[in-house]
């Protein structure tokens, strides 16, 4: 296995709700290894969104150290975190989160913008990223010119525009039919058999089925840590 890319140990968040303490996650230990492909599964309530905010670096945990590329984020501070997620996470959400006024090229380089990379090198990298995803003659338009397929594809292109560590996928495909989602799935099994770290949060049990590793929490704790026989092949 290479190098780990996330080193998480003893992990726990615990919320004050009035007068009760409730745990989300209960000492969690978790090593993702670079070019990994893993699903994170469980049950509304097992502590898997808590855990994805968790190593996309949106939160911090009360207890626990979570080295990411060998850096501890656990103790960062937001700005600190907030330059780690830019520099180092691709992020894909269930809803898109698209500008709806800019066209797929504006809106997969916006992450560039903020860096504040030269227009010519932002236009170009945004453009490879396009390609990448089977976008190439879809760059000029707008989301509501674009099915819901192609747009998360604008999503994941912004993702990947980067140059990310890991990207980071919720419930990519929640809000497309069957067939759609099948798609993007098989588009994320590229990315990964092209070097890129795939975690992947759903609750579909045939989402997941295409990740090479499968992790199930429960009341914020791992319940089980299992190589996938049913992935597909690489």
């Amino acid at each position: 296995m290479s190098q780990p890319i996330i080193e998480i140990a003893n992990l726990v968040k615990r919320y004050e709700m009035g007068d009760e303490e409730v745990f989300a996650l209960q000492g969690v230990t978790l090593t993702i290894a670079r070019n990994e492909y893993v699903a994170l599964m469980g049950p509304s309530g097992s502590g898997k969104s808590t855990l994805m905010n968790m190593l996309g670096c949106l939160d911090t945990p009360t207890s626990g150290t979570y080295l990411f590329t060998g850096e501890n984020v656990s103790d960062m501070d937001d700005d600190d975190l907030a330059e780690i997620r830019n520099r180092e996470i691709g992020f894909v959400f269930q809803t898109f989160n698209l500008l709806p006024r800019a066209t797929a090229l504006q809106n997969v380089e916006l992450p560039l913008v903020y860096s504040g990379m030269p227009r010519a090198e932002r236009l170009q990298r945004a453009t490879q990223a396009l390609e990448r995803v089977g976008l190439s003659d879809r760059m000029d338009h707008k989301p509501n010119e674009l099915s819901g397929g192609q747009r998360q594809r604008v999503a994941i292109a912004r993702a990947l525009v980067t140059s990310p560590s890991i990207i980071l996928a919720d419930e990519p495909t929640g809000n497309l039919d069957s067939k759609t989602g099948q798609d993007i799935m098989r588009l994320f099994g590229e990315l990964w058999r092209g070097g890129n770290t795939v975690i992947l949060v759903t609750h579909e049990e045939d989402i997941a089925r295409h990740a090479r590793r499968i992790i199930r929490l429960r009341d914020g704790r791992i319940e089980s840590d299992e190589v996938n026989p049913h992935a597909p092949v690489a």
